[in-house]
């Protein structure tokens, strides 16, 4: 079927290439999935090699043989991520859009936080996003296209009590991929942030609020509630992601794209 862009058309990524990163669970395996069936082959990157090759396996169920690669890597560390990239191009095609997904979670007042968390969360959200889009802005600054696409969190805009290493972290990467969107847009690449509030995930979860405390807010840690009434579910943000990476948004660049609910009052 012929891509029919501006349509929404479930094709319109026929014969683009994606890298996805986080690619083995949560908002990752479904931005790949949905990318998948509107037509894209997809890397999958992710540093859980056995729960990516599961994935892998069932995403390639669903589509024609060879267009699935699972790419296990650690985006903490340059030359695997730029590893993962080579390999992607050269079995597969050039890259057309790379969306950052993996990051992780540390809780804790910044009294209790150590050094090592510190570190480690800012090394897999901040620095995953900076090593693994250097590794495909390069690649894509010489073909003059591309869109690459960072999937952060509302926390990036708000303080959250808690959470001041993944907000921070999260701020970092999204201010990046501004500063890269800036600096690629004469070779014509766009660079955009989605940034989820409260979604289904494992991630969620991990939090260990009940729902309903979502839901209405918690006051007493200064967060407000969801306005729309529900939380996200994965699909809500892979939908987003490939709205900005669809030729619907061929004029945006260095956008953040709040999917929230309205939980940040556009704050």
């Amino acid at each position: 079927m012929k891509t029919q862009h501006g349509t929404g058309s479930e094709m319109e990524f026929a014969g683009k290439i994606a890298l996805v990163t986080g690619a083995a669970q949560g908002i990752g395996a479904t931005v790949a999935s949905v990318l998948l069936q509107q037509g894209a082959a997809v890397g999958l990157l992710d540093h859980q090699a056995e729960a990516l090759q599961a994935q892998a396996k069932a995403l390639a169920i669903q589509v024609p043989a060879g267009r699935v690669l699972p790419l296990p890597a650690d985006i903490t560390q340059t030359a695997a991520v730029d590893a993962a990239a080579g390999r992607l191009e050269r079995e597969v095609g050039p890259i057309d859009i790379l969306v950052n997904v993996a990051g992780i979670l540390h809780v804790g007042a910044v009294q209790a936080t150590s050094d090592v968390d510190w570190d480690h969360v800012f090394a897999v959200n901040a620095g995953g996003v900076f090593r693994t889009s250097r590794a495909v802005a390069a690649r894509m600054v010489a073909r003059k296209r591309g869109v690459i696409i960072t999937v952060g969190s509302n926390a990036a805009a708000v303080p959250r009590i808690g959470m001041a290493a993944y907000a921070a972290s999260k701020a970092a990467a999204m201010h990046f991929t501004r500063c890269l969107g800036l600096e690629l847009a004469a070779s014509g690449i766009r660079c955009n942030n989605v940034s989820p509030g409260a979604t289904d995930t494992d991630m969620q979860r991990q939090l260990g609020s009940a729902p309903e405390a979502v839901l209405r807010g918690t006051p007493q840690q200064y967060r407000v509630g969801i306005p729309l009434g529900r939380i996200a579910t994965p699909q809500d943000i892979a939908q987003a992601v490939c709205f900005l990476a669809s030729e619907r948004a061929s004029h945006i660049t260095m956008h953040d794209l709040r999917v929230d609910g309205g939980a940040t009052l556009a704050a």
